[in-house]
């Protein structure tokens, strides 16, 4: 099985702004920002881009070359297209709204505060803070599951042998830390769909048990 598309694709002119639009995108699709306070979708994307060194830096860089280009320019039209397309309220233009989004972006990177909380608040946050997590259940155990496999083992043996050690060992960690965060089954059942699981565990057996034997299985072989 192939690994799930990226949200960004290498050659992007705008990468880290793909992201950050694509957060509005999973939000409502619409620009939420008012100038005196940041809306969910920006507070969402600023606690995950602060866990990549450069991002917000990269993002801001992106803002000011699409702004400075003109976001109708023939030059981007491409790399435009290729964005997620949020909508502006009523009375503001994108531009505008990047702008906006600028201001708070480099409020941020100066040391000014944002919104902080340990557990994803929206489901692009889940998302982006569970890659590997999301690669093994977004590509295993998809709708196609049972054309490709017979079973749940083999779909994961066919998982660790297309997967280099760190990815996989990373996945383990992930397991670990959503099993913390989703504390009521209800929620992990919630978070796990998003996340791309659309199979049921192994009959017999709950999916909190089912993701922490997957966490073990790699943690010993």
């Amino acid at each position: 099985m192939m690994r799930p598309r990226d949200i960004t694709e290498e050659g992007e002119r705008f990468p880290e702004l793909h992201e950050l639009l694509s957060s509005y995108a999973f939000a409502g699709n619409t620009f939420t920002d008012s100038a005196e306070e940041a809306g969910p979708a920006l507070h969402a994307y600023v606690r995950q881009a602060l866990r990549t060194p450069g991002a917000l830096d990269r993002v801001i860089a992106e803002i000011d070359d699409l702004l400075r280009t003109g976001l109708f320019s023939d030059e981007i039209a491409d790399d435009v297209d290729a964005l997620p397309h949020v909508e502006p309220p009523a009375g503001r233009t994108v531009e505008q709204c990047l702008a906006v989004i600028r201001s708070h972006l480099q409020r941020v990177r100066e040391g000014g505060t944002y919104q902080h909380s340990a557990v994803p608040q929206t489901d692009w946050e889940w998302r982006r803070r569970f890659p590997e997590l999301r690669h093994l259940l977004a590509a295993q155990f998809n709708q196609d599951f049972s054309r490709f496999y017979g079973s749940h083992g083999e779909a994961l043996d066919d998982y660790f042998s297309a997967n280099p050690d760190d990815a996989v060992a990373e996945t383990a960690r992930e397991i670990d830390s959503l099993l913390s965060m989703a504390e009521t089954d209800g929620e992990l059942d919630r978070v796990t769909e998003v996340l791309g699981l659309q199979v049921y565990p192994p009959d017999g057996v709950p999916l909190r048990r089912w993701l922490t034997d997957i966490r073990d299985i790699i943690t010993h072989r």
